[in-house]
């Protein structure tokens, strides 16, 4: 089978599916219907417009899984610029054990670091390396990544639970028009803000901020979970020795 995944070629192959990729993928149509109301509206605008890309990971070894993500990673950066203007890559993983979702948080973090010390280019001189500077973002193979997570275990954070383990890779360049220097930007922020206080079971979290804000930290958005709090230091570990 293929390493990425369209949402016409999925619609049309599902056959092709195992169980668990069938019901990540169905389940994740349903979230992004129109009559949804999902609070992220990008992402339900890039899927009718078959802009997403997927992919399946069903190692049962870490190493094996990041490794794979790894090569999917590769790929999906080199034709990212090609899919549309709300690109994003959206990963299922089929995690055989039952983690905690303080588990998965580590396991998010394991993942990201993981896939750091497999990154075979130069860190982006343009991003900064502390991940506490408002402009640090996650980079994989020279391409800029906002990262978020969503698990089975957000039960308050409705917007973050998903039946299955769910990882997704935006490219940076997708905000480039979306910010809070444009109309667009700061007018979307607003209505999703109050689609998140209408569709979460708790307060929308100090965390998000714009990109670039002073008080920004992005990693902080990357895994939120059933609180308004988040870790006290970053778990993701810059490798100065990285090419």
């Amino acid at each position: 089978m293929k390493s990425l995944y369209t949402k016409s070629w999925l619609n049309h192959h599902l056959s092709h599916l195992n169980d668990w990729q069938r019901t990540s993928y169905l389940a994740f149509s349903q979230l992004m219907h129109e009559k949804s109301n999902y609070p992220c509206i990008f992402s339900q605008i890039a899927f009718k417009n078959d802009q997403l890309r997927f992919a399946f990971i069903n190692e049962s070894s870490m190493k094996d899984s990041v490794n794979t993500l790894a090569t999917i990673l590769r790929k999906y950066g080199r034709i990212s610029r090609q899919t549309g203007k709300y690109a994003s890559l959206v990963v299922f993983f089929h995690v055989l054990s039952q983690p905690s979702l303080k588990q998965y948080e580590q396991l998010f973090w394991t993942i990201l670091n993981r896939l750091h010390k497999l990154d075979q280019t130069t860190w982006p001189s343009h991003i900064p390396t502390d991940p506490n500077h408002s402009k640090w973002e996650f980079c994989f193979e020279g391409e800029t990544y906002f990262c978020l997570s969503s698990t089975p275990l957000h039960k308050k954070r409705k917007s973050r639970y998903f039946p299955s383990f769910l990882l997704s890779f935006q490219p940076r360049w997708v905000f480039a028009y979306i910010n809070n220097s444009t109309s667009i930007g700061r007018n979307t922020k607003q209505r999703i803000r109050e689609r998140l206080a209408d569709y979460d079971d708790i307060a929308v979290h100090p965390a998000l901020k714009w990109y670039g804000e002073a008080e920004n930290k992005e990693w902080k958005q990357y895994f939120l979970d059933d609180s308004n709090t988040s870790p006290p230091s970053c778990p993701f570990k810059h490798l100065y020795n990285q090419k």
